[in-house]
């Protein structure tokens, strides 16, 4: 299977999966609004593959067959001050 990969202009380091090219159909309306206009990244041959950069790649193909779509969304942001001061047990209280 070869899915298309598309980019979020409106959502940074957002992808959305698709089984076929420039093909939206299953994919419901209310992310579409929210993803934006997608712009095509690459084709990708999904069955070839072992893994993915940030998705588990069994998932991907999982939700691709099931629902006809994946979305990508990027890692949450880690706060590395607060993180280092829970380390540290500082607390201001």
């Amino acid at each position: 299977m070869i899915c298309a990969v598309y980019k979020s202009l409106r959502k940074a380091e957002s992808y959305l999966f698709v089984e076929k090219r420039n093909d939206f159909e299953r994919v419901p309306e209310a992310l579409m609004a929210m993803f934006g206009e997608p712009k095509l990244v690459m084709m990708l041959p999904i069955e070839k593959r072992d893994h993915l950069g940030f998705a588990d790649i069994k998932k991907v193909r999982s939700e691709l067959k099931e629902k006809g779509f994946y979305l990508q969304l990027p890692p949450p942001v880690v706060n590395l001050l607060e993180q280092h001061k829970k380390e540290i047990g500082f607390n201001p209280d």
